[in-house]
């Protein structure tokens, strides 16, 4: 793993998954239904505490702040062009978790289309292509990044055609993504080495930003009011996408909610916690577990985040 497990951190991380497990077991959190990842800047690199953090899981949406750094250095590098469209789908799949702004980044970042069958030579082709989504990743070096792939598009129901081919029998190539690895791209943004200039950087930590106090944090699509940074007190700084899916018409890709998060306050060192569950209840039946669990990882995480 990137960071150092102390043992400060080790025991906070047995204690915080027990509570988590005791308060929200009714709710359908079960100690194998959901993977944690907390980390914080120590003394020599990041420490922190993951359960079940190399587990990989369908991401939902967790893949669209991915899509964000991959494109924007490939902004930086001239192999997209930019245009007012192409920021309007950047702040979109961010912003109000938008599936048709994302699947337009992922069509530039990879000079393919979707939907109609394709065979033979032509389908490789479109498939390799598609595959610079994972390469970009892949290339970072990161351990974390065993396990994952985030080259499918991101659909509102059942997938036709190319994307159905390449999505494979059964739904055996979707889209999955370990909680280390979104840890990692939080870390790196912030706080690491991302293949970014610190204007790309200071952009994407800007899309990613949250505001409690505007008008658009009660709005559900904000991905704010019922998930990790819900119940935070006032003046918490959040940095923040989540991932949600209900029904979908397909059980591989049906009840999961996650979040990846930075949190910042006076007098404490920024915070990440990335939190992935899967089933109904967790996704649908309880809105506001979320936010609770939120507010208990800020308030157990007090005294080792102190300054």
């Amino acid at each position: 793993m990137f960071f150092t497990e102390t043992p400060a951190w080790a025991a906070l991380g047995a204690s915080m998954t027990s509570a988590l497990t005791n308060l929200h077991g009714a709710q359908g959190l079960a100690d194998d239904s959901f993977g944690l990842v907390l980390l914080t800047p120590g003394v020599a690199g990041p420490e922190g505490f993951a359960h079940r953090g190399a587990v990989p899981v369908y991401p939902c949406s967790l893949v669209k702040s991915f899509h964000l750094i991959h494109a924007l250095a490939l902004l930086e590098d001239a192999r997209i062009t930019p245009h007012g469209e192409l920021d309007r789908a950047l702040r979109d799949m961010i912003r109000v978790s938008s599936n048709t702004a994302t699947n337009y980044a992922i069509d530039l970042i990879t000079g393919t289309t979707g939907d109609t069958l394709l065979h033979g030579a032509e389908y490789l082709d479109w498939v390799n292509k598609r595959e610079r989504l994972n390469r970009f990743f892949w290339a970072l070096g990161w351990d974390e990044w065993q396990g994952c792939t985030i080259a499918q598009k991101l659909m509102d129901d059942t997938r036709y055609g190319r994307e159905a081919q390449f999505a494979g029998q059964e739904g055996a190539y979707l889209n999955r993504l370990t909680p280390l690895a979104a840890a990692r791209l939080l870390w790196e943004l912030f706080e690491g080495d991302l293949p970014l200039s610190p204007p790309s950087k200071a952009r994407a930590q800007a899309i990613l930003q949250r505001d409690a106090a505007s008008a658009d944090a009660k709005n559900s699509a904000y991905q704010l009011s019922e998930y990790l940074g819900g119940a935070l007190p006032a003046g918490v700084r959040i940095w923040s996408k989540a991932g949600h899916n209900l029904w979908t018409g397909d059980a591989n890709t049906s009840w999961f909610k996650h979040d990846m998060i930075r949190l910042q306050d006076a007098g404490r060192k920024p915070l990440i916690a990335v939190l992935t569950t899967t089933g109904q209840g967790m996704a649908e039946t309880h809105p506001q577990a979320f936010p609770q669990i939120g507010r208990l990882i800020w308030e157990m995480t007090e005294e080792i985040t102190q300054i």
